[in-house]
């Protein structure tokens, strides 16, 4: 029959005999744990402690532990502490509590620098083979969807692709013009500032017009819809994923690749292009209207300037990226929101991660594109 437990202190000079009592079970866990915590201060002042357990009269694994953590409590001050009067019946049981956590953890073996350096670099190098093999291998899937729409033309989605067109085209066009606008004003001032001191103010509007036309027009615009569209693919995707919506398709016997995928990027490589050109057209009137209000330089000027210093072959060069700048970026974010795992904190890491990589491709493919045409003299 349980009985209430009870701890008892008795004081003999220095040190201190304990003498537990009664019922030491989980039913009286909070009793326990307030008898163990009363006589902690008593315990600390010690110099010896004795516990003897005889009038125990029921011990289970929690009072077993308690009256364990009370010997060890004294015996980590560098403390003698002993156990007397166990009762046969329950010698087995403090004998395996008093082996939990004995043992130290080993310590951690010291890595030699260059060798962690190096594991590192491996390290790196095989997460990015993988996401080669992930970058391929969803290229490969969207290349075959294709065909089969190019097969089977009312297999594409109408109503999906216009509704992606209307969210990464038509909604993104106000902060694409504010931002273009913003550019090609900021070019043309720092380039007066400058040209002036050397009397070549008009060469500002050459500036303005091929970097906008052949570089930073298509790339501000791409890097703005990777952060703005791409993001947004991957959270989409990667929120289906983990409420198991795209295996729901897959049960249904319909390809996630058609349904999701293909309608989002066709739509990106569509609006790319022509958030470009507004983007351009947008940079080169900001460039204006500096070099009027700033540079004294009229419309009619820069306009004829304009004329004679950009060719339209600067503006096939932007053109001909932004399809391929789309592609990139919707392939990456569609695989990055594939790779969510069933947690928002791998929703979250995705997402980041297929900004960055967008971002970071698009600004490779800029450069490679650079050296070809400079190649192929365009």
């Amino acid at each position: 029959m349980a009985t209430a437990p009870v701890l008892t202190a008795i004081s003999i000079g220095d040190a201190v005999k304990l003498q537990p009592g009664g019922s030491w079970i989980a039913a009286n866990v909070a009793v326990l744990e307030k008898l163990a915590a009363d006589i902690a201060p008593q315990l600390d002042r010690a110099a010896a402690v004795t516990m003897d357990i005889s009038g125990v009269r029921e011990l289970d694994t929690l009072g077993a532990w308690l009256l364990e953590k009370i010997t060890r409590r004294a015996a980590h001050a560098g403390r003698a502490a002993d156990v007397v009067g166990v009762a046969d019946k329950y010698a087995g049981l403090i004998e395996e509590v008093s082996q939990v956590n004995r043992h130290n953890l080993a310590p951690p073996v010291a890595r030699n620098p260059i060798a962690a350096k190096l594991a590192d670099l491996g390290t790196a190098a095989f997460d990015t083979g993988e996401d080669v093999v992930v970058f391929l291998q969803m290229l490969g899937a969207l290349c075959f969807a294709a065909l089969r729409v190019l097969r089977r033309p009312r297999a594409l989605r109408l109503t999906s692709l216009t509704y992606q067109l209307y969210r990464v085209g038509w909604q993104a066009i106000p902060i694409v013009v504010l931002i273009t606008f913003l550019i090609g004003a900021i070019i043309a001032q720092q380039g007066i500032f400058h040209f002036r001191k050397f009397g070549a103010d008009s060469y500002v509007v050459d500036m303005v017009g091929i970097l906008v036309l052949r570089e930073l027009g298509v790339l501000i615009v791409a890097i703005m819809v990777a952060g703005r569209s791409g993001s947004a693919y991957t959270a989409e995707l990667g929120s289906m994923k983990m409420r198991e919506e795209i295996d729901a398709l897959s049960t249904m016997g319909l390809d996630p690749i058609d349904v999701l995928i293909l309608p989002r990027i066709v739509a990106l490589i569509l609006a790319l292009p022509v958030l470009a050109f507004i983007g351009s057209m947008a940079a080169l009137y900001g460039g204006g209207l500096v070099a009027w209000f700033y540079g004294g330089m009229g419309p009619a000027i820069y306009i004829a300037r304009l004329h004679d210093a950009v060719s339209i072959a600067s503006f096939e060069v932007g053109m001909i990226k932004a399809p391929f700048m789309a592609l990139v970026i919707g392939i990456v974010a569609c695989s990055e929101g594939l790779r969510v795992k069933g947690s928002a904190e791998s929703l979250g890491k995705q997402t980041t991660t297929s900004v960055v990589k967008s971002i970071f491709l698009v600004i490779v493919l800029d450069g490679l594109f650079a050296i070809f045409f400079a190649s192929v003299g365009m």
